[in-house]
């Protein structure tokens, strides 16, 4: 999957099939793949790029989303398949420049045992903010941390979004 996932063409007709939600011609996804490509609108396009990204499409990346069955692809015609939905799962994107969650997580737990053993050890001040303080707080940096990491994971979801990730 990650190998069928690591071209940006095939992430952005997955993207657009997603967003539209109903057999799209290859010359409309070309076009769409292309302005993506490039940044730019549909109208500013050249033939010669349309073409371009249409040919790659054609003879290269929707027979290899066809072959792992994740598209229907008649010649003219792409539609994504119910084992598209598999996909889900590989499709969390990372900005360049966002730091891991797992990593993020990692250090956050660090912090939670720092205060944990600070606690147990009578390090931490207990008669400003009780044991009970200091726990609530390290439970709701995990709560906050996880809100913001479901809100950037569905802003980051291919399909769900305007421009593809």
């Amino acid at each position: 999957m990650f190998d069928l996932l690591s071209n940006h063409r095939r992430r952005y007709v997955i993207h657009y099939c997603k967003q539209e939600d109903r057999p799209v011609e290859l010359g409309e996804l070309a076009e769409q793949v292309a302005a993506w490509e490039l940044d730019t609108e549909i109208e500013a396009l050249t033939s010669a790029e349309r073409k371009r990204i249409y040919t790659s499409l054609q003879q290269t990346h929707l027979p290899t989303l066809e072959r792992a069955g994740m598209v229907r692809f008649d010649d003219r015609t792409i539609e994504l398949t119910e084992e598209a939905s598999t996909l889900e799962i590989y499709l969390d994107i990372v900005p360049g420049d966002s730091v891991p969650w797992g990593l993020y997580y990692s250090g956050l737990s660090g912090i939670a045992t720092v205060v944990m053993a600070g606690l147990w050890l009578d390090l931490l001040p207990t008669e400003t903010v009780s044991v009970l303080g200091w726990s609530t707080l390290v439970v709701a940096l995990f709560v906050g941390s996880a809100v913001v990491h479901v809100a950037q994971n569905r802003r980051m979801r291919l399909g769900d979004v305007e421009h593809p990730p």
